[in-house]
């Protein structure tokens, strides 16, 4: 079955060998299989499992090559056991905590967000330099001063902290981050943070996600305007 045709790397080494590109894709399989488990799913083809992440299932053959799993030809894969694999790969198989900075109106969403606990990060603690904010209870957490960070990070180890203030406070709360230990920042700030090499950044603007898509409705709103334009031409020409 499945399960037995199915390798799984075992040095943590290894994962330096992943491309960038692949490793920012697994958790897309790893929810399309989360999706295929709930919905009952024992086993998929590569194809299927394409389909359900939004890729070619080219690509995504060569990238679970890389964790050195593979499904077994006419068979497909073992969804549990790949999901297990996928989830160990990039760290989700253990409980990580995780410090919030800057509680407005999208730190209490991210608070609010239930799918932390179920992917395997755990939220600690809320914090605001705001004294207006800290009697306030979000997601049954208490909203504490930004001061704590230091005795927060070392009592709960906090390796992942989440940076949801004003651009012209990120900077600072980025350099208190790293000082205090924290190795990797989830960035809402928009604004472009310096760090150590040795600190990974992911930056999430929202803003420049729209103006993606409004470019994209512009090229096709100007696509449909000169197609229309050479119609009218073209009957112009024969009539």
């Amino acid at each position: 079955m499945e399960r037995a045709a199915v390798t799984a790397r075992t040095s943590p080494e290894s994962a330096r060998d992943i491309p960038e590109a692949t490793v920012a894709r697994l958790p897309v399989y790893l929810r399309a299989l989360v999706t295929l488990s709930e919905q009952g799913t024992a086993t998929c083809s590569s194809e299927e499992l394409a389909v359900a992440a939004g890729v070619n299932s080219a690509k995504l053959r060569k990238d679970l090559s890389y964790l050195g799993s593979y499904g077994t030809r006419g068979v497909g894969y073992d969804v549990d056991y790949l999901r297990y694999q996928i989830a160990r790969e990039i760290g989700v198989t253990q409980d990580w905590p995780v410090v919030i900075v800057g509680i407005g109106n999208l730190g209490q969403a991210l608070a609010n967000y239930s799918g932390f606990r179920s992917r395997g990060f755990r939220v600690v603690a809320l914090l605001d330099a705001d004294p207006a904010r800290h009697d306030a209870v979000v997601a049954g957490i208490d909203v504490r001063p930004f001061a704590d960070l230091e005795r927060i990070a070392r009592e709960h180890s906090v390796a992942i902290g989440v940076i949801a203030t004003p651009a012209v406070a990120a900077q600072d709360v980025a350099d208190r981050m790293v000082a205090c230990g924290i190795t990797s920042i989830l960035n809402f700030a928009p604004t472009v943070l310096n760090v150590p090499a040795e600190v990974d950044v992911r930056k999430v603007d929202l803003s420049i996600e729209l103006q993606i898509l409004a470019y994209h409705e512009q090229r096709k709103t100007n696509g449909a305007q000169n197609g229309a334009q050479d119609g009218a031409r073209e009957g112009a020409q024969t009539a």
